[in-house]
């Protein structure tokens, strides 16, 4: 099954309650986190009413892998979803973090980009 990385990159100054409820649905507590669900509408439909505070796309088998064992948090003995990461070294895109990606900046749906971004966030 395919699996949707979500990654919060904008804080939550001046926010909608409804966008501040729908992030913490989907556990994006702070800057710099990371979830990965199975895609589905509901997740997918989420991740583009937040699109304005986060990036998100297809997250492959490597990466998921590499992300569990750097950043995998354990509790009970059942791997979490969510993983903090560190800010991505050589920084965003080119417009930064207020523009879509298909504008040359950070934000919105990026695909199978987003594994490049999860590992200069490791």
């Amino acid at each position: 099954m395919e699996r949707l990385a979500i990654i919060r990159i904008r804080g939550t100054d001046d926010v909608n309650y409804k966008m501040v409820d729908t992030m913490k649905m989907l556990k994006l507590l702070k800057k710099h986190v990371c979830v990965v669900y199975d895609k589905n509408p509901v997740i997918l439909g989420m991740a583009k009413k937040c699109k304005d505070y986060v990036t998100y796309g297809e997250i492959d088998d490597e990466t998921y892998k590499m992300l569990v064992d750097k950043r995998g948090i354990k509790k009970d003995n059942k791997l979490m979803n969510y993983f903090h990461l560190q800010p991505p070294k050589g920084g965003f895109e080119k417009r930064g973090l207020k523009a879509a990606y298909a504008m040359k900046g950070a934000l919105g749906y990026r695909g199978a980009k987003v594994n490049d971004l999860i590992k200069k966030m490791l």
